[in-house]
């Protein structure tokens, strides 16, 4: 092979548009110069080894960052949230057909039994707001909280209705509600990750999508932290290797990376050379932050969280300690609310496991001033049928199917009115009868706490503009503090 063969395979159309007078830096500079949040050659302005930059809300919002805690596999609003007296009475009778129209289940026939509530419920706070038996630690902060009974998706099955809450699209190839948070508002620290995420119990059916930058550099990507020991693998140095030799090795290993970015353009050198960056820094941050000793015997008390072994208590306690070292955005996934049998067992275990560290999270940050500029996101992918799911070939009773035409959110701080229930179902749980809020209207509302008109939240990718709602969803106004 030729030099010059050799020469023209190694150009790229970045380097072309650079050797062409147009260059990556002069488009991000236009982008930036116009206020522009188009995504365009985002990562070749500003310095990669630096935290983020904030490239301006459009306008002064609430909530500076977000917990988000998805409660995988779908929680049974019947259970928790949406008393349904009327279930009770039909308990062991069909859905009337005009209930049901054209549904189809996967697992139930549409003229499966009812199921009622399995549990009492009971009105709490000022609000009256009426909640579940299971739910004791929630039901004292219902006049800090909003619940949106009248959520409904349009995804039915596990990985598609995860990944549409979380990417605004079903498919995999979407930035995450993280990913759109920190491109639009950058990372406030230089020591820990702007967008940190956990998972308390099992797989989860969305996989690493879920907390994915799609189409964003991948500089936006959540960073996982394991539940136990070092929270990431390969961070501390090897035996032989101080501090000064990894900084030399480092600073020459950067050097090699910029140059190869001045040549080529190519932003995901960028994130190559942050990564590395962070790693040497979270050597020392990571450490501290993973340190509860420093924590009081009444917080720790105040979670149910014992700090020596993994549980959603502790990553709860810890998604605190983050925001308050300038994390962005965390994202705690609890998988395990998939009821297919034995709903009141399932909702029983896993409300015990969660239901005392979201409601501690919520007074944790009121007390410390936190709340009011910090968004606290509580819900699944959808909701559990009114009817009840019985298969002695799979081993299944008592149960309930996936059901995406309602269920419930809960949301606080941030922006959000605290003390109101929002919308609601009809008699048996089974339709949205007042108020309906679609997934993309509450992606919308999260995107307005942050200061951010969703549908000028925009990245070019493909040959157009890409938002996190798609060419859907409105903000609830009627959610906002």
């Amino acid at each position: 092979m030729n030099p010059l063969q050799t020469h023209c395979l190694d150009v790229t159309r970045r380097h072309f548009l650079g050797d062409c007078g147009v260059g990556l830096g002069k488009m991000a500079l236009a982008g930036l110069l116009t206020g522009s949040l188009s995504g365009r050659a985002l990562a070749a302005a500003g310095d990669a080894s630096g935290p983020l930059p904030n490239r301006g809300a459009h306008f002064a919002g609430k909530a500076k960052r977000v917990i988000h805690l998805f409660m995988a596999g779908a929680p049974s609003q019947l259970e928790l949230f949406d008393y349904k007296p009327a279930l009770a009475k039909l308990e062991g009778k069909p859905l009337p057909p005009s209930v049901i129209g054209g549904q189809r289940y996967a697992f139930i026939r549409p003229d499966a039994a009812v199921l009622g509530p399995r549990f009492k419920f009971a009105r709490h706070g000022q609000s009256g707001a009426e909640i579940s038996e299971m739910l004791p630690y929630l039901s004292k902060v219902v006049d800090d909280i909003c619940l949106v009974r009248s959520v409904k998706t349009d995804q039915f099955n596990h990985a598609p209705a995860q990944i549409f809450f979380n990417t605004g699209f079903s498919q995999p190839g979407r930035p995450s509600l993280g990913s759109w948070a920190l491109y639009g508002l950058g990372a406030e620290s230089q020591n820990l990750p702007a967008f940190v995420v956990m998972s308390t119990a099992g797989g989860l059916s969305g996989g690493s999508t879920l907390w994915s930058s799609g189409f964003l550099p991948t500089v936006y990507t959540g960073v996982r932290f394991r539940n136990q020991g070092p929270p990431i693998l390969n961070v501390n140095s090897p035996a032989g290797v101080d501090a000064a030799l990894q900084r030399e090795t480092l600073d020459a290993v950067k050097g090699l990376n910029q140059r190869r970015l001045a040549s080529q353009g190519d932003p995901e050198i960028t994130t190559r050379i942050a990564a590395y960056e962070m790693a040497f820094r979270l050597q020392s941050s990571a450490p501290e932050l993973m340190d509860l000793k420093s924590e009081s015997k009444e917080t720790l008390e105040l979670y149910g969280c014992d700090p020596d072994k993994p549980s959603f208590a502790r990553a709860c306690l810890l998604s605190r300690r983050m925001i308050e070292r300038g994390v962005r955005f965390v994202n705690i996934y609890h998988e395990g609310w998939d009821a297919h049998s034995d709903v009141a067992g399932n909702v029983k275990s896993n409300a015990a496991a969660t239901d005392q560290a979201s409601a501690a999270l919520v007074i944790d940050l009121k007390r410390r001033g936190l709340l009011e500029d910090t968004l606290v996101v509580w819900g699944g992918e959808f909701g559990r049928t009114p009817m009840v799911e019985s298969n002695p070939a799979l081993g299944r009773s008592q149960g309930r199917d996936h059901h995406p035409q309602a269920y419930t959110v809960w949301m606080a701080g941030g922006g959000i009115k605290g003390g109101m229930s929002y919308g609601a179902t009809d008699d048996l749980g089974f339709h949205v009868a007042q108020d309906p809020v679609h997934v993309h209207d509450l992606q919308a509302t999260l995107l307005h706490c942050l200061g951010f008109d969703h549908e000028k939240l925009t990245y070019h990718h493909a040959g157009r503009d890409f938002r996190l709602t798609d060419v859907h969803g409105h903000v609830v106004k009627a959610l906002l503090s």
